[in-house]
């Protein structure tokens, strides 16, 4: 039995703790809040300090990120070796594998994903979403200011026209499901639902680390390889 610390997107706090519970090893679990990737300095600050602060003895510690906006760049392995999946972000860990996550890229441009965590932790593209945000622009900054505000808002929503649901648990809840639907249907763009994979996350937490893992020695440091291994490490 290995014991692991796992550092990772509370967005998928739901898919790696059902793996986990497949699994004989011994698990600490550290969730940061969704949205980091938004700010990819806060997210390499949070992802190193949840490092820092991990005890010598655990065998290795798992991050449970993509790339996400070059927000794991300059990431450090101190003492422990770093295990990290080979992805762009967290929907490759809901799809299974890279090459499928870039596949359905190529095939389907502009699909916004949706999937429980995203759901559960921050409102997404969609009717419920809109009249939040227009509230909040309205009282921090008056209604007409508030008007402009929503038009800057819904600029980057023309790129898109797919709201994709993804779940690795095919019999999952059904209200995420109806929800991605809702919000297609107030935007006004066609619904997917795409069957998920636990494989990548599986076998994340498995110890199965192959190509599809990168994996950070001590005094190493993350990089971006700008090529299909998408990180890689210096130092």
């Amino acid at each position: 039995m290995s014991r692991y610390t796992v550092i990772g997107c509370h967005v998928l706090w739901r898919e790696l703790s059902r793996s986990a519970l497949r699994e004989q090893h011994d698990y600490d679990f550290r969730f940061l809040r969704q949205g980091l990737h938004d700010q990819p300095d806060q997210l390499r600050t949070q992802v190193q300090e949840a490092i820092d602060l991990v005890r010598e003895g655990r065998d290795a510690i798992l991050v449970g990120y993509g790339l996400c906006s070059n927000g794991l760049q300059g990431i450090e392995a101190r003492h422990t070796p770093l295990v990290i999946p080979r992805a762009h972000d967290c929907i490759t860990l809901l799809l299974g594998s890279r090459q499928r996550y870039q596949e359905y890229f190529d095939a389907h441009p502009g699909t916004y994903w949706y999937s429980s965590g995203w759901i559960e932790t921050n409102p997404q593209p969609g009717q419920s979403r809109c009249e939040l945000l227009k509230k909040h622009y309205s009282d921090q900054y008056g209604e007409e200011n508030a008007d402009y505000l929503m038009e800057m808002e819904q600029g980057w929503m023309k790129d898109y026209t797919t709201a994709a649901y993804i779940d690795p648990d095919a019999a999952g809840p059904t209200r995420y499901r109806a929800h991605t639907m809702e919000c297609a249907d107030s935007l006004e763009w066609e619904y997917r639902e795409v069957p998920g994979s636990d494989n990548l996350v599986r076998r994340f937490l498995a110890g199965d680390w192959d190509d599809d893992f990168l994996i950070v020695q001590p005094g190493q440091r993350i990089i971006p390889t700008h090529d299909a291994g998408i990180i890689g490490v210096e130092g």
